[in-house]
């Protein structure tokens, strides 16, 4: 790896052992695999979850034919945390990720370095934002362990520039969506051509604000209800990169416009992949990086939004096509998470996880609809970064290579591009207990401070998926026994986020 003190020979010694061995028959049965996310993409902004006047056809056909996730989780309601669950199987606050534009660490075992080790052709396409994607950041697609990359460093609209390998950005004329799609399948053609089976992780800049759209798109959404007009919403100007206000009819009318437009690019790798006689052993999964925020929020029968611990922060579509191993459609309410994808890639991939900390399960049984219930709890936490105030606080990776490169419409900080932080933390203090955070287990979810004032909540899902009726006095003992769960799970993050995982 560039940038860093840590190499492969480093990464190969934290692999769980013996390393992966494989007939050729096995491997001939291994799926090729494509991780699809949305930016901003809540679970009800969809056709098949019962939304009013969203067109997604293509994700309904997946969701029909597949295993329909309708209980899938982020690991966090925000981006950069989320994607770093995905890479890493591992919640972000083991390694620094508090937050959007806070940046991974370079001793991180990923995905992609398990899937290249395993023989898989690996490739990072669209937004990556857990550090800068140029070649000198040691956080970049390629330190991460994918063999190349288009990507950006943080969201993207139309027209995005985009670094190809760590390169300066170039502008591509288009829809964004589109040249996403368009670069994967590319990187599928070469790697069928060479026999090698392939990870593609695609994450598209859409449906994250400012929103914008093709004439077609926008045509099919003219007429929303004129009641949304009646409220306005604060969002990024296209114009400007700061921030207006603008009824939210005509908001929406962008917004699902590019989720429309989203669907039909993962049509068209769909039908490139039937075309080549890939799509019987591709596995495709989908799914989003948070709920819905603000400024797209129309009806949801979900309570709260992106940024918060309630399901319409955490929970987004989920869907799952391998027709290989699904051959019939499902629909499953077991609870799974983000951080579930890198045991469960592993393992069909045939090669060990990492002999460190791991959050997610392997849901291989799930697959085969052979699992009945979660094997252990999903945690989330929104770490305390106030709690930081006051102390030493050292960059964990040179500030110069966390300076990003990749233009985008909307300013922070007077500028448009993004730099990324992570530091040192030497040592766990009280403090750093506090922030919303929630375990969930089955049916049961206890979510402690997760609005102002809240204190303690205890819901069941199964009965109350809207998180409407508090159970917490109720069951006080359900109550005692998750918190004591949740501080000793929170205990181990806190132990990794001392670096204690990479000694």
């Amino acid at each position: 790896m560039r940038g860093h003190h840590w190499n492969n020979g480093l990464i190969l010694a934290c692999l769980a052992t013996p390393l992966f061995l494989l007939t050729s028959a096995h491997a001939a049965e291994r799926p090729n695999i494509i991780l699809l996310m949305g930016d901003d993409h809540g679970w009800e902004e969809t056709g098949y979850n019962g939304h009013a006047h969203l067109q997604t056809p293509v994700l309904d056909e997946m969701a029909a034919n597949g295993l329909r996730l309708d209980r899938f989780y982020a690991a966090h309601p925000s981006c950069s945390p989320t994607r770093g669950s995905v890479l890493t199987g591992r919640h972000p606050n083991r390694y620094g990720t508090f937050s959007p534009n806070w940046s991974m660490r370079p001793e991180e075992i990923t995905i992609a370095h398990l899937l290249r080790e395993a023989g898989y052709a690996t490739g990072h396409f669209g937004k990556w934002h857990v550090g800068p994607v140029k070649a000198a950041s040691p956080t970049n697609p390629g330190a991460m362990g994918f063999d190349e990359w288009l990507s950006h460093d943080n969201f993207f609209e139309m027209n995005p520039s985009l670094s190809r390998n760590g390169a300066a950005p170039t502008r591509f004329e288009g829809e964004s969506s589109e040249i996403v799609i368009d670069e994967t399948i590319r990187f599928i053609g070469r790697n069928k051509r060479s026999g090698k089976p392939f990870l593609a992780v695609v994450w598209f800049g859409s449906p994250h604000e400012p929103y914008s759209g093709l004439e077609n798109d926008l045509a099919l959404y003219d007429d929303l209800p004129e009641v949304y007009a009646e409220k306005t919403v604060s969002l990024t100007s296209n114009e400007t990169g700061g921030q207006v206000r603008r009824p939210l009819r005509d908001v929406l009318r962008e917004r699902y416009a590019e989720i429309t437009a989203m669907d039909r690019a993962i049509g068209t790798l769909r039908s490139y992949l039937e075309e080549e006689g890939l799509r019987e052993n591709t596995l495709l999964w989908y799914c989003g990086d948070n709920g819905t925020p603000r400024s797209g929020l129309a009806e949801t029968p979900l309570r709260g939004l992106k940024g918060t611990m309630y399901e319409g922060g955490i929970r987004v579509p989920g869907i799952i096509e391998w027709p290989a191993r699904i051959a019939e459609p499902r629909t499953s309410q077991i609870a799974a998470v983000t951080s579930d994808i890198l045991p469960t890639v592993a393992a069909l991939a045939g090669h060990a996880v990492p002999e460190r900390p791991l959050d997610g399960v392997n849901l291989e049984p799930l697959l085969d609809g052979k699992m009945s219930s979660r094997p252990k709890p999903i945690f989330f936490w929104s770490f305390n970064i106030r709690s930081l105030d006051g102390r030493e606080q050292e960059p964990y990776i040179d500030p110069e290579l966390q300076e990003g490169t990749t233009p985008l419409v909307k300013l922070m900080d007077g500028i448009l591009t993004r730099n990324f932080r992570n530091y040192h933390y030497r040592a766990v203090d009280a403090a750093d207990f506090a922030g919303p955070r929630v375990i969930l287990d089955n049916d049961y979810k206890l979510v402690i401070d997760g609005s102002k004032g809240s204190g303690k909540e205890l819901f069941d899902l199964r009965e109350d998926p809207a998180e409407t009726i508090n159970l917490a006095s109720r069951k006080p003992g359900v109550v005692e026994e998750m918190e004591k769960r949740l501080r000793e799970w929170q205990q181990s993050t806190l132990n990794s986020l001392t670096g204690a995982d990479y000694r």
